[in-house]
């Protein structure tokens, strides 16, 4: 492999910046125009690629990669998230698979603090008034929200972009609370003044805001089922910046048409761009295109991740950000 010009398969387009430091390197296909592939796509692409640069929208199972050509070695995936792509059974081919970690930390933790501030100060609301023309002026009773100083925040997830959810609501004035697979060490909760429940049922029934920042694994599948959603306050709210399937999303939309929940910010959907028309109605739901990580810096940074794992591969070594099944 070292000292070959390999050929990579993007399914997607790319910043120009990376677009074109790719065909310096490699030989490049690039996604023109730029539409999803379909299954069939991805098959064909997997049998003539050398790398594939897959996105979190290419779902890639066992069946598929049983298709892959010889030639397929590396799935150089295009964001961190790597759950629609069966890493085990690439495994056991012999591909490796990597991603682009801690890249987008901060854009995703300013969007978890951007829906927080939307949903519990009602900005869609007075956005859509002004547009429509329809602001009769100002009115003490018009419009009240929230105010997030004081107010208890429970982050479901505690790694890095909790870790900068945490940051920034505490210098909001909010209090934090966590739930995660482990406790963090002192130094890092007393950065934030963050408490640690160890028991997820104990947390939510006592926060006013809750702020999923986990993973989707196995073990986080609807993490937040049914039975836990009526656990909450019916003054609280929902933020998801992370994965859709992490909550029951037919659950959640029962509670808010109930009012035993009071609103959500989503930017993440249990079935991908297929969301639920019955949320999509409700006034006191703010949704998103998942737009958390879309900066022109954050993409360029995780194209440059993509190439430094493909070069890496190229000259012989190890990807410095190859995911393995025990990672998940």
């Amino acid at each position: 492999m070292p000292g070959e010009r390999l050929t990579v398969v993007v399914t997607r387009r790319l910043p120009d910046v990376v677009e074109a430091r790719m065909k310096e390197l490699f030989r490049v296909e690039l996604r023109d125009p730029d539409t999803q592939m379909s299954r069939e796509d991805l098959i064909e692409a997997m049998g003539r690629a050398d790398v594939l640069v897959p996105c979190l929208t290419d779902d890639i199972d066992a069946n598929m990669l049983a298709q892959a050509g010889p030639r397929l070695k590396l799935i150089a995936n295009y964001g961190a998230g790597v759950d629609h792509i069966d890493v085990a059974s690439a495994r056991q081919r012999g591909i490796l698979v990597s991603n682009t970690p801690d890249v987008v930390t901060e854009d995703t933790a300013d969007m978890a603090l951007a829906l927080i501030l939307a949903v519990t100060r009602r900005i869609p609301e007075g956005l859509t008034e002004m547009q429509s023309g329809d602001w009769p002026g100002w009115s003490p009773m018009a419009h009240l929200g929230g105010r997030l100083r004081g107010r208890r925040l429970g982050i479901l997830g505690m790694g890095r972009i909790g870790q900068a959810v945490a940051r920034r609501a505490h210098a909001f004035g909010m209090q934090i609370h966590y739930h995660n697979r482990k406790r963090l060490r002192p130094e890092i909760e007393a950065e934030v003044g963050a408490t640690f429940w160890e028991s997820l049922d104990q947390m939510v029934t006592r926060m006013d805001i809750i702020s999923v920042n986990c993973p989707h694994t196995p073990s986080t599948f609807h993490l937040l089922n049914a039975r836990r959603l009526k656990l909450l306050k019916p003054t609280a709210v929902i933020v998801n910046t992370s994965r859709g399937e992490v909550i029951d999303e037919n659950a959640l939309t029962r509670g808010l048409r109930a009012g035993e929940i009071a609103g959500a910010g989503l930017d993440v959907f249990e079935h991908g761009h297929e969301i639920n028309p019955r949320l999509r109605e409700l006034p006191n739901v703010v949704l998103l295109p998942h737009m958390g990580s879309a900066t022109l810096e954050g993409r360029i940074e995780m194209g440059e991740k993509v190439i430094l794992n493909i070069k890496t591969f190229a000259d012989g070594h190890r990807p410095p950000d190859q995911v393995l099944p025990s990672m998940l």
